[in-house]
């Protein structure tokens, strides 16, 4: 990319800017450039082979008459006692200039660059503060040349010099240029590619954008460890208060281990910015103070749990695109299930659990919450809206219900990560709230539809947007007491648009009805009842009113028969195969996949039948027998809509052809199930064929080994690891991570049963 890169101030930052400039081919010769008292680093960077060659502003510090010796010394130095002759080397034939010093010295670096200042050089900077840089350019020069590029990388460590710098200090971190309207468009290009050759992840904003950003998110934090350890430190009893601080005071307080002078000229050069935030935050601490002395510990913990939220999704938003690792599975070929197991709790009831037990009034008490990310973010929404929540510990809580009106406005939007259960649902409850809400999510549930719930929220008088394709976030204004309840034959089952609709009937005038065309998992309407809750049911029809309360009840939530569907499965294409799954749930609304699975020939047992809270529970014992192809009736289509990932493979296992029809949800789940699916068979050799409302699978040949993806959909990277029991070759299955999402010990579970899995994360 560059013939010649010259670099002012070869320290952590610049050095570690040569050293991957080396490694990734940006540059051919790189010298640097320092001050007197920089001479020992840049030694020590041309002795490393971090740079080529350097010079030094050596006035005052060496003659013209510089001894052989010395200069056998100094390998690669370029001495001279005029420094307006060392900068002019030092830049001469660059095609870039990267200014790596700290930012009160730019003014003056641009004084000294000006005379030697080329229109086919590309100039550019690493300072925290951009504003301040392009004052200085225009102070110096007039008016900020086009070829001037300013850039932020958002990276650091606590080590200084050379010594500390790393060829991957850069590596998937935010990279921020800040060009000047007149900046020339070739050249911010340059820069940016330059930057992305580093393994950055490049963003061009105006500069006071971005000094009003790292103001707030590292500035401020800055200032804040410095003053707690300032304070700290000037008390009497300051060697037991160090003495017995614990990890939490060593990690908030590890930026005051910062350079003391470079963060001083930091605060000077964006002190407009800075000073607001701070403003604010005596606001927020005199907020909290009068909590405490008021003992309003609702409050507390509202303002607390919002904040653990707001932090969950910065991890969610911005790092885990960044940084987070990469997981893959990889199955040997063969094996067989045996043993005894009991699979997390029923991710459906969990969620229910939390929406429920915090609408009630009183204390209800969970056990079994499955705790996988899915059900987590609901939790958190409610933690939001002023609920408090205690656990989950064990998959135990308890929650604190504050009644059917008795949430409060959350203070930012809910982050439902990848739930698309938590999202629908969501929508009906907060369409008849007080308050206004936004619901947001990953980049998955941003893709997915929710007109099929937000176009039947409108009849009832709700005031939903969403984006131009029907997709979140969605924006909710909240209409207490304006609902009105509707009679809702829906076009499609779906149980997530049924208690959608039931969640707002609760808020609405008159009678909410929601009539089905096949029957779907009923747990809403059970749980409902179980809260003392009034709930009409006829045939196919549900309805609810707004009369009537909810009273705080216990909960056990049974084991999720679409976790244990895997293992059902699992169990019956491998020879061999003995498997005891206990506490499964088997509402008769979601065990079409026992039904399947037996119309295919399987050898399922339930055993054990009881009731736990208004659910049934049984324990299921599976051993292995051969799988027939059949016609899948339509009638149990929703009652297994889930487990056709899984099903999909016992197809591909059973002798004939199986046929599905009547499934087209599965296109708008997670994933398009059935064309991910169809993809990912065909790559492991199985005859099937996508339909638009299901799939054909020529079974009883081979599962081939191969390399598939699950594109980011939990239950496909799941079904894939399953079909290893009867591979003839290892599998590979790409981008496993959403398994957390509802089974995060699938791994663990599988490999004691009997499946070769290895996790592998990058």
């Amino acid at each position: 990319m560059f013939n010649k890169l010259c670099i002012i101030g070869v320290g952590l930052i610049g050095g570690s800017v040569a050293k991957a400039a080396r490694a990734n081919g940006l540059a051919k010769t790189i010298v640097g450039y320092g001050r007197e008292q920089d001479m020992f680093n840049l030694q020590t960077a041309k002795r490393l082979g971090v740079i080529d060659e350097f010079y030094i502003d050596s006035v005052g510090w060496v003659s013209d008459s510089v001894t052989q010796q010395n200069a056998d010394t100094h390998v690669g130095l370029r001495l001279s006692p005029n420094p307006t002759y060392a900068i002019e080397q030092a830049v001469q034939n660059a095609d870039c200039v990267l200014i790596a010093t700290p930012v009160a010295s730019i003014e003056a670096i641009f004084t000294q660059l000006k005379p030697f200042w080329s229109k086919d050089t590309i100039y550019t900077d690493v300072g925290s503060t951009k504003g301040s840089v392009i004052a200085a350019a225009e102070r110096v020069f007039g008016v900020v040349p086009d070829n001037l590029v300013p850039a932020h990388p958002i990276a650091g460590a606590e080590q200084s010099g050379v010594e500390a710098a790393l060829v991957d200090l850069f590596f998937h971190k935010r990279l921020i240029i800040t060009p000047a309207k007149c900046a020339n468009p070739a050249a911010v290009q340059t820069i940016k590619a330059f930057w992305q050759g580093q393994g950055a992840l490049v963003s061009v904003m105006d500069a006071q954008h971005h000094d009003s950003i790292l103001a707030a998110t590292s500035h401020l934090p800055h200032i804040l460890a410095f003053a707690l350890v300032d304070m700290l430190g000037h008390k009497d009893e300051q060697t037991e208060i160090f003495k017995y601080a614990a990890g939490g005071f060593r990690d908030f307080t590890r930026i005051a281990s910062s350079d003391p002078l470079m963060w001083k000229d930091i605060c000077a050069a964006n002190k407009q910015e800075i000073l607001p935030l701070i403003e604010q935050l005596r606001a927020e601490l005199a907020k909290i103070h009068g909590l405490l002395v008021n003992d309003d510990y609702q409050q507390l913990f509202s303002t607390f749990a919002y904040a653990k939220s707001a932090r969950q999704r910065f991890l969610n938003q911005f790092e885990v695109p960044i940084m987070s690792k990469s997981i893959t599975f990889h199955i040997q070929n063969g094996g067989k299930l045996q043993g005894e197991a009991r699979v997390p709790g029923d991710k459906s009831m969990s969620h229910r659990s939390i929406m429920l037990g915090s609408l009630a009034e009183g204390v209800t008490h969970v056990k079994g919450f499955l705790e996988a990310e899915d059900a987590l973010a609901t939790l958190q929404a409610f933690r939001d809206m002023g609920v408090e929540i205690e656990g989950p510990v064990n998959g135990e809580l308890t929650i604190h219900g504050v009644g059917k009106h008795g949430l409060k406005k959350p203070e930012g939007d809910l982050y439902l990560g990848n739930s698309g259960t938590s999202m629908r649902l969501l929508s009906g409850l907060l369409a008849g709230q007080l308050f206004n809400s936004v619901l947001t999510g990953d980049k998955s549930l941003s893709g997915r539809p929710m007109k099929r719930v937000t176009e039947p929220l409108a009849l009832m008088g709700a005031d939903i947007k969403t984006t131009e394709k029907g997709t979140a976030p969605l924006v909710i204004t909240g209409k207490a007491g304006q609902l009105q309840g509707i009679d809702y034959l829906m076009p499609m089952a779906s149980a997530q648009v049924k208690s959608c609709l039931i969640l707002a009937g609760l808020y609405a005038q008159g009678e909410t009805s929601v009539t089905e065309p096949a029957p779907t998992r009923d747990h809403t309407e059970r749980m409902l009842a179980g809260f003392s809750y009034p709930v009409k049911q006829e045939d196919s029809k549900v309805t609810v009113t707004a009369d009537g309360k909810l009273t705080a009840a216990d909960i056990d939530v049974p084991s999720d028969i679409s976790s244990a569907a895997f293992f059902l499965v699992g169990a019956s294409i491998a020879e061999g195969s003995d498997l005891l799954l206990k506490h499964v749930g088997i509402n008769p609304t979601r065990t079409g996949v026992i039904d399947i699975l037996r119309l295919m020939g399987a050898n399922i047992e339930v055993l054990n039948e009881r009731e736990v809270g208004g659910e049934p529970v049984a324990d299921l014992h599976v051993v292995y027998s051969p799988l027939k192809g059949i016609d899948i009736p339509e009638d149990l289509v929703p009652l297994a809509i889930d487990e056709f990932p899984v099903l999909f493979v016992a197809a591909a296992c059973a002798k004939g052809q199986t046929r599905l029809s009547g499934a087209e949800e599965l296109r708008v789940k997670e994933s398009d199930r059935i064309q991910v699916m169809a993809d990912g068979l065909q790559i492991l050799g199985v005859d099937a064929v996508p339909t638009a409302d299901g799939m054909i699978i020529q079974g009883g040949g081979n599962i081939g080994g191969g390399t598939v993806t699950s594109h980011g959909d939990h239950r496909i990277a799941m079904a894939f690891s399953i079909a290893g029991l009867r591979a003839s070759a290892p599998i590979t299955v790409l981008d496993c991570a959403n398994v957390n999402t509802s089974f995060p010990e699938f791994k663990d579970l599988v490999k004691n049963l009997g499946l070769d899995l290895v996790c592998e994360e990058s």
